[in-house]
């Protein structure tokens, strides 16, 4: 990609740096914001910088949510949520690809929270709608008793032309249908071929899913399929539903069937975890009848890859694209669903196209961002002219750019947030060698100012998860601070590979602990920070290793604290146990392998349980779980809590009402990292 000849306007527009410090959302304010700034603005600029944010600018309500390209590649979409939580207001800027610098035609939906945006066809966009009621206290015909009111929140799609403003609700026809389904805006393909309709999900009278084909010109709906009672989605093909998703009960493990074109049964395929360390999805058609792409590990492979699933014999094609030590992320696809590539995680994303001339203006974009993020693919026109590329990283929120190749342009279309990088903290990849001569990676996030301080870990979940060098409004936050922040992909973590992840399997406390401590060993002496100002914090698995960390090394850490994690692992395996209706205990065998063997392992088990060596804990600790937790139960953070009450120890509980495995609302975040910020200042003063 080429980007000489343009004017200096130009280049500055294109700048993320300056653009994030005075531009408004949208190409078509870069037009006026090109120039660099100067009077009153320029000083309030130059006031701010330097200056380290606040949390609350890292959850900043107004912002872009997607950004899409027509399937003929000569539109542009721009779903942006202005105003706020209590006053939202949604708008679409659609730009001309031809002359994306102009300003963009705008479509006003009101004051309505966006979710999601599509384009059905070449003139018609779908956007998805959170719906917001207000239900107020009634008692039913001959009572006396009154339900209490609340809020109702519905998500809705409405298909809008974008030529004539013409709008309808999908469903706005099948009123029997819509009345009381909370969820009609999980669009399942878009039907290229038909582009008239849209596949969708509905639940049925009864609770059952159905898979439906929706006009986009009246709302009108046919019913296609009816799931069973467990079904929650389909993967179609050509517009033929080929896979069916069933769950169990609590959300833990899927059931997949398959089911060739013309054929009336579904097969069985295999079960996967929807969770921890799932190695199955879909990807889409492969151009071949009766055959589709998936991604999948079988077997004792050690990593997931890119293969080929026949329909009629169930039978996996041989791997696509496998790359060694690192677990396939995802498809990409164009805008009609053919096949482009296999992206994984390496120090960056990266694609392994089946096109080599994509690499190279992949690696144009990654060049023209310094490097320094990620440049996701969202969309990709069918002549491979005209892309929408999604930029993160650890200094970027997220902002959309269209690149056009023939035209050697590319322009920002809108950001999540208006953040100036320069005032941000830097990320950098560690290769870090454990004391037992294995290597591990860590990101090691640095304060804006750069110098040496505190170090906050951050363990992250699973633990076959895994981090990455993106946006992390924890890390930042407590970068804002003057502190910095590693988070260690300790062995036992997910994307690189089964055999990296089976290091940690009866490792936790041990050998998955002791990686997260050479981490912190080796930022310390590399970066010259203050070991006696340290702090361990993490959610899941990571809570779990916070309370292990101020167990196992009582000195090494000033404060720990713990959301939603595991405390006592007997306990917990016996929880799983108990839960678990999957045929033959998948999903409690699934933990033992990983965890240990209850009666085997007892020993092992209790000496890794926090809440059983809670006497050994000498810093403050602070909890958080929700109610609703059925994951990880709240009873393991309230044993864990009585036990460090009666053990004396300092202790702050807090428990989130209505609540799952961390799934809280922004504002509530924000209060708990004011309170995490306000716990390390005390401990690292």
């Amino acid at each position: 990609m080429c980007v000489t000849g343009m004017t200096e306007a130009a280049r500055r527009r294109l700048s993320r740096r300056d653009f994030l410090v005075g531009a408004s959302v949208g190409a078509g304010a870069l037009a006026g914001a090109g120039m660099l700034a100067s009077g009153p603005a320029a000083a309030a600029a130059a006031t701010q910088a330097g200056r380290p944010y606040a949390t609350s600018d890292f959850f900043t309500y107004a912002g872009t949510r997607a950004v899409k390209l027509s399937p003929d590649g000569r539109r542009i979409a721009s779903l942006e949520q202005l105003g706020t939580l209590k006053e939202p207001h949604g708008v679409i800027d659609i730009y001309d690809s031809n002359d994306p610098d102009a300003a963009p035609a705008r479509v006003d939906l009101g004051p309505i929270e966006v979710d999601g945006l599509y384009w059905g066809n070449d003139h018609r966009l779908l956007v998805r709608l959170i719906i917001t009621q207000t239900i107020g206290r009634r008692s039913s015909a001959g009572s006396n008793i009154r339900s209490g009111g609340g809020e109702l929140k519905s998500r809705r799609i409405v298909s809008i032309d974008v030529d004539s403003g013409a709008r309808v609700t999908l469903f706005e026809a099948e009123r029997s249908r819509a009345r009381g389904n909370l969820d009609l805006g999980r669009i399942v393909d878009l039907l290229p071929n038909d582009p008239d309709h849209i596949l969708m999900t509905a639940l049925e009278p009864g609770g059952f899913l159905a898979l439906y084909r929706a006009s986009l010109v009246d709302g009108s709906a046919e019913r296609l399929e009816r799931g069973n009672s467990g079904t929650f989605g389909w993967d179609t093909s050509n517009g033929v539903a080929v896979l069916r998703h069933d769950i169990n009960s609590r959300g833990t493990l899927e059931s997949v069937y398959a089911r060739a074109p013309g054929e009336i049964d579904w097969k069985f395929v295999r079960r996967t975890r929807v969770q921890d360390a799932p190695d199955f999805s879909w990807i889409g058609a492969s151009g071949k009848p009766g055959v589709v792409l998936v991604t999948a590990r079988t077997g004792e492979e050690d990593v997931e890859s890119v293969r080929e699933l026949d329909l009629r014999t169930l039978g996996f094609g041989t791997p696509m694209q496998a790359r060694a030590g690192r677990d396939v992320l995802y498809g990409l696809k164009d805008s009609v669903g053919r096949y482009l590539g296999a992206a994984y995680y390496g120090d960056r994303l990266e694609y392994d196209f089946v096109e080599p001339a994509l690499a190279a203006h992949h690696r144009a974009l990654n060049r023209f961002f310094d490097n320094d993020c990620d440049v996701y693919l969202t969309d990709v026109d069918v002549a491979r002219n005209r892309f929408i590329a999604r930029i993160a990283g650890p200094r970027e929120p997220g902002a959309w750019f269209f690149y056009d190749r023939a035209a050697q342009k590319i322009v920002n279309i809108g950001s999540r947030l208006r953040l100036d990088p320069e005032r941000l903290g830097q990320a950098e990849l560690l290769k870090v060698q454990t004391r037992d001569g294995a290597t591990v990676e860590a990101y090691l996030t640095a304060p804006a100012n750069g110098r040496p301080g505190p170090l906050v870990v951050l363990a992250h979940g699973g633990p076959e998860a895994r981090d990455r060098r993106d946006w992390d409004p924890q890390a930042q936050t407590f970068a804002a601070q003057g502190w910095w922040v590693i988070q260690p992909n300790f062995r036992g973590s997910g994307g690189y590979g089964l055999g990296f992840a089976r290091e940690g399997w009866h490792r936790w406390g041990t050998r998955m602990q002791e990686d997260i401590e050479d981490c912190v060993a080796q930022a310390i002496a590399a970066k010259g920070l203050d070991r006696d100002r340290v702090a361990i914090m993490g959610a899941s698995y990571g809570g779990y290793a916070a309370m292990m960390g101020a167990v196992k090394t009582p000195g090494a850490y000033k404060a720990a604290i713990s959301i939603a994690g595991v405390s006592d692992l007997p306990d917990m395996l016996a929880w799983e146990k108990r839960e678990d209706e999957t045929p033959g205990q998948e999903i409690y065998d699934f933990w033992t392998k990983r965890i240990g063997v209850p009666g085997t392992d007892d020993a092992m088990l209790e000496a890794a349980s926090p809440r059983r060596r809670v006497s050994e804990i000498q810093c403050p600790v602070f909890l958080v779980h929700g109610t609703d937790d059925y994951t990880v139960p709240v009873e393991q953070t309230r044993r864990l809590n009585a036990a460090l009450r009666g053990a004396g120890k300092s202790v702050e509980f807090v428990e989130v009402n209505d609540a799952g495995h961390g799934d809280w609302d922004s504002d509530k975040e924000q209060e708990l990292l004011g309170r995490y910020v306000g716990l390390l200042k005390r401990v690292f003063a």
